[in-house]
């Protein structure tokens, strides 16, 4: 797929990551994806998330679900109202990665309980004190970095980024020790082994970051929300190539090499890894649905309904409509409730509860 060059002065910092990257690997050899993607994403000053340029919306790389309009939020809020309800008005609403902003501001707009601390933290920072409330993730998961492996002959293979004639390349070489049990463990649950020759994704360090981020949780809810699969369909004999893909300009592309710096990157997420994380971190999985079971377990058609006017409307139609079907947003994001300490069903997953699948 043919991307359009950025303009110089971009062109010269994503040169600037990548000449780092590469010097790296001259010096001390192919390095595991998931550390590239780390550099790509969150180097100091350069990588994508760090690098102050402009991401969401029609002028970024990619448009999210709050970017749609005011029903994703609306559903949020609900969501949150539940438990605040039962929490009282003590209760801090912890947000990681707040993106645009376009969800905080709604939020807040929207909440008929607003919470008595609002944190917008980046995924790699938790609050000191323990709090009782809601953790909210949208579209964080898919950004932590993740391993990238192949099943050879007799074991795994761990793809790696090496350097072929004057670009970054793939590479494969015997996997680091938690990557190949990481992998064996995979091939003796998934319900049909992968093959030799199927490449995939494993976030190896998803465990770890969901008990820092829960970690100062005393009760409440953890909500994250995500494209993704359940195991048993993220490693699905058919998906026989992963699921990385990048974005650059509203072009989803392939080729995690081109432009570091200024291209996404992300892997769909493995939501059974992530209720596993989430029971050794000490929650419950409360809930487990699609992002149309979600909003419509809270309502967001009614909210189409209530509308003022014939045009807002329409407008709404159309967002519940880009939210909810299945061929949009609606199958491909999930959501998964953890709760801590709070025993009360929660609304959003009522209709369509998918935890069996998990």
């Amino acid at each position: 797929m043919s991307l359009p060059a950025p303009p110089d002065e971009l062109a010269a910092l994503s040169e600037r990551l990548g000449g780092r990257i590469t010097a790296s690997i001259e010096r001390d050899g192919p390095i595991p994806f998931d550390r590239y993607m780390s550099l790509a994403l969150y180097e100091p000053g350069l990588g994508y998330y760090v690098n102050g340029l402009h991401k969401f919306g029609g002028g970024g790389d990619f448009v999210t679900a709050p970017e749609q309009g005011g029903l994703f939020a609306a559903g949020v809020a609900r969501q949150c109202d539940q438990v605040a309800a039962t929490l009282g008005d003590e209760w801090t609403l912890f947000e990681l990665g707040a993106g645009s902003g376009a969800l905080p501001r709604a939020l807040l707009e929207k909440l008929t309980r607003p919470p008595s601390r609002y944190l917008i933290l980046e995924p790699s920072a938790t609050p000191e004190t323990p709090f009782q409330g809601v953790i909210l993730a949208n579209e964080v998961i898919d950004a932590l970095p993740v391993a990238r492996f192949e099943i050879g002959d007799g074991e795994p293979l761990e793809q790696c980024v090496g350097i072929h004639g004057d670009r970054l390349a793939w590479t494969t070489r015997r996997p680091r020790e938690r990557v190949r049990r990481a992998v064996e463990s995979l091939q003796r649950e998934l319900p049909e082994p992968m093959r030799a020759g199927y490449a995939s994704e494993i976030s190896i360090d998803l465990p770890g970051w969901i008990s820092t981020v829960t970690e100062p949780l005393s009760r409440g809810l953890a909500l994250f929300i995500d494209y993704g699969y359940p195991r048993a369909e993220f490693y699905h004999p058919d998906r026989s190539g992963g699921t990385l893909v990048c974005h650059y300009r509203h072009r989803a592309h392939f080729d995690p090499f081109t432009w570091p710096g200024l291209t996404d990157i992300s892997a769909f997420v493995d939501f059974t890894a992530v209720a596993e994380a989430g029971h050794d971190a000490g929650l419950e999985v409360a809930g487990f649905t699609s992002q149309a079971g979600f909003l419509l377990s809270l309502g967001a058609h009614e909210l189409v309904e209530q509308a003022a006017d014939e045009r807002q409307h329409l407008a709404l139609a159309g967002e519940l409509k880009r939210l909810t079907l299945p061929a949009e947003m609606g199958e491909k994001f999930k959501v998964i409730g953890l709760t801590r300490n709070f025993d009360e069903p929660l609304t959003g997953f009522e209709l369509m509860s998918q935890i069996d699948r998990l």
